[in-house]
């Protein structure tokens, strides 16, 4: 079996005007497709890692990975979950964070606002290639860290994510955004916030705060 890539959760259009259709057609169809694609090229010399129904499980598990496609399953596989996370992280469709989850925001940051705050600046100021997180550590607090190239924190130590669960991710490679805001990184990122899925992260945090 090989792992298959999934589907936008709406249309290529559908988060316009904060991110233009010929931007997700892009990133979706060809970056995403790629990861897929090299992942499961990568996976053909251990087929007994190649189990589709848990992409998650497979890089929580790097250490146990073959060393000599570890690497191309780390950044590929990382590519293909993270960019999934991404998509349905968002949404054009306007939504509220829930009761419990706000409560827990404004408990860790203060406000929603600080919270969006430290997000955003973790995002604007990531050097070069990768992404910002919203994770609830182990200790059931939420926290934001950002990782480099397609590091996420499902991976644990391996990124430096030690017991985090993500929550929210924010992709700052150029793909997600340079057609549309090209070198003003900033501005993609205070855009986003107009088409977060917070009925998504609610879930998210409810379900990450049962393991």
């Amino acid at each position: 079996m090989k792992y298959e890539l999934k589907s936008l959760p709406y249309s290529y259009e559908a988060l316009e005007p904060y991110i233009d259709a010929e931007t997700v057609k892009l990133h979706h169809d060809k970056h995403q497709a790629a990861y897929v694609a090299k992942l499961n090229a990568a996976l053909e010399s251990a087929p007994e890692f190649d189990a589709p129904e848990c992409m998650r499980k497979l890089l929580s598990n790097l250490s146990d990975v073959p060393e000599k496609i570890r690497n191309a399953v780390r950044n590929n596989g990382g590519g293909a979950f993270n960019h999934v996370f991404y998509w349905e992280g968002l949404s054009p469709d306007k939504t509220e964070p829930c009761a419990e989850f706000k409560e827990a925001i404004e408990r860790d940051f203060g406000s929603v606002e600080k919270f969006k705050e430290e997000m955003s600046n973790a995002a604007v100021n990531r050097f070069g290639s990768g992404w910002a997180w919203l994770v609830l550590t182990k200790e059931g607090k939420l926290k934001v860290v950002a990782t480099p190239n397609q590091d996420c924190p499902v991976m644990g130590e391996i990124a430096n994510t030690c017991g985090s669960t993500p929550i929210f991710c924010i992709d700052v490679w150029e793909h997600a955004y340079y057609l549309k805001y090209k070198n003003l990184r900033p501005e993609y990122v205070k855009n986003i916030w107009n088409i977060v899925n917070w009925q998504e992260l609610c879930k998210r945090y409810k379900e990450a705060l049962k393991k």
